[in-house]
């Protein structure tokens, strides 16, 4: 998985080629936490095939407003640049699975 921050949203999301999943997350947040299992196989399951980024929202407050991200988790999927899709919440593993497979 890739660490995302404001610095670096360009280059590893809005510049990447292909599908990131960017997971909007915090240290505090219990269902973030939750997810974090859930992502961190799909990044596995997925290597070579997509991008998979945390984006820690406590420490890089200025993206999430830019994208309407008021809750977390939030995960947002890009690909080559553009959103896609957006996921507000703790789901199932096949959700994810599902846009991954719908975008990639």
């Amino acid at each position: 998985m890739v660490l995302i921050t404001d610095d670096s949203f360009n280059s590893d999301v809005l510049n990447a080629t292909g599908l990131v999943l960017v997971d909007m997350w915090a240290e505090w947040c219990r269902p973030c936490k939750e997810m974090r299992p859930i992502i961190e196989e799909l990044a596995m399951n997925y290597a070579g095939q997509i991008t998979v980024g945390n984006f820690n929202v406590e420490d890089n407050p200025r993206i999430p407003p830019q994208y309407d991200v008021h809750s977390i988790p939030t995960f947002l999927f890009f690909k080559d640049g553009k959103l896609l899709d957006k996921i507000v919440g703790a789901h199932p593993k096949e959700e994810y699975e599902n846009r991954i497979e719908k975008y990639k």
